[in-house]
């Protein structure tokens, strides 16, 4: 996949935030070298996060995050302030832009405080150098350096109107960026060379006009680029297929919303898992949602439920989330919970009122925000699985959906 497909969940997110015209707006422009942002001298001007997907030297693939002004006033103002406090959520290296004329004010120092509370990556950059006289900066650096409480955080000062610093600020977001120390695989690193993968892909009234979902094309694509042979198919198609290979293949990969049906006919020696789970392992914590699978058993009737997927997307009629997890649950249960459904950035920052969440396998999300997700369950004491592990385990083949993320399960 070129640095240009790369869709936005796997880009490194970059979030810039401050007050109102501390230049945020202008030092993205900067830096991006384009009119991501509009600028102007009225404060707020920027009312909503603005996303830009660039490629940024040295570091690739990014998402610009250009946030509203954390010291936004009114109704409106805090709307716009709890909406820049969801970005941190997905934030993987964040720019605290402070107006070096003005220097620190308290909204900027809790802004410091949920970096360091949240462990993220972060810049101190003080705006308007042009503006800013050399007295002045030995002070605003001491004072970035006692904000940062002993952490060894950069300390910048440049000007979008002069261009000072900016080159230096982008050579620094490229030293920030956490490089894992080898390649993240989805599903190849659990094969041998030149395996044969068959995927189980339902073409049903809730799949997408004439492509594949996104689990199903990231999986398709990775196989291809470490040369495995993969073969696409429905579930009617699946027994023919087998039949028809001279060799059984090194795994079958289904939706999870045809396990059931994809267990009942693949012979038990052929091992089976699907997208959900695969990404259970590639974005979250597998075995903490393994263990909210168990939640779903001592369900009772009126049990707050909330059914959570990271995308957002027209609802078709059979949709897994809102029609056949629920049916599946009180199948399984015999119970009737309580259910709420949200999507996009609408996770509740405290999910406390609900005695399960089942998510979604977060295709959409970074693997930051989909962790802190789970983070967030764990703190309020829920139950967390996804939908994958939970189908699995209603259906009765966890164990065996699992066994293949056990490399020596499907090496052969």
């Amino acid at each position: 996949m070129s640095l240009q497909e790369t869709v936005s969940a796997e880009r490194v997110h970059i979030a810039w935030f401050g007050r109102r015209n501390a230049g945020k707006s202008s030092l993205v422009n900067a830096v991006t070298a384009q009119d991501v942002s509009i600028v102007s001298d009225v404060p707020g001007t920027t009312t909503d996060p603005v996303r830009k997907a660039m490629e940024l030297l040295p570091l690739g693939p990014v998402l610009m995050i250009d946030t509203p002004g954390i010291d936004d006033e009114g109704a409106l103002g805090e709307l716009r302030v709890a909406r820049t406090n969801r970005i941190l959520a997905e934030t993987d290296i964040a720019v605290l832009a402070v107006d070096g004329t003005k220097g620190f004010s308290a909204a900027e120092r809790e802004l410091a405080e949920a970096f360091l509370k949240r462990s993220i990556p972060w810049i101190l950059v003080f705006t308007k150098a042009d503006l800013t006289e050399a007295s002045v900066r030995d002070v605003r650096a001491a004072e970035g350096k006692a904000l940062a409480a002993g952490a060894d955080i950069p300390v910048l000062f440049t000007s979008a109107h002069t261009g000072e610093g900016i080159h230096e600020l982008k050579e620094t977001l490229g030293a920030c960026a956490r490089k894992p120390a080898q390649q993240k695989h989805i599903v190849t690193d659990l094969l041998s060379p030149g395996s044969i993968v068959i995927l189980v892909c339902p073409i049903d009234a809730s799949a997408p006009k004439g492509r594949l979902i996104l689990p199903q094309q990231a999986v398709l694509r990775e196989l291809l680029d470490e040369h495995h042979t993969a073969i696409v198919c429905q579930p009617e198609e699946l027994t023919a297929v087998i039949a028809s290979l001279r060799n059984p293949p090194a795994l079958v990969i289904t939706d999870s919303q045809v396990f059931g049906k994809v267990d009942a006919v693949l012979p038990k020696e052929i091992p089976l898992t699907s997208f959900s789970i695969l990404f259970a392992r590639y974005k979250g914590d597998l075995e903490t949602l393994i263990r909210g699978a168990e939640a779903i058993d001592g369900l009772r009737d009126g049990d707050c439920v909330l059914i959570a997927e990271g995308c957002t997307h027209h609802r078709q009629c059979g949709d897994i989330g809102t029609v056949k997890l629920p049916a599946w649950i009180e199948k399984h249960t015999g119970v009737k919970p309580s259910y709420t459904f949200v999507s996009g950035g609408n996770f509740p920052v405290s999910p406390s009122d609900y005695r399960l969440i089942i998510h979604c396998g977060g295709c959409m999300l970074s693997e930051r925000e989909m962790k802190n997700r789970l983070a967030s369950a764990e703190d309020a004491g829920v139950p967390i699985v996804n939908y994958g592990v939970a189908i699995a385990h209603m259906h009765g083949i966890l164990k065996r959906s699992l066994a293949p993320l056990d490399k020596s399960g499907i090496n052969r």
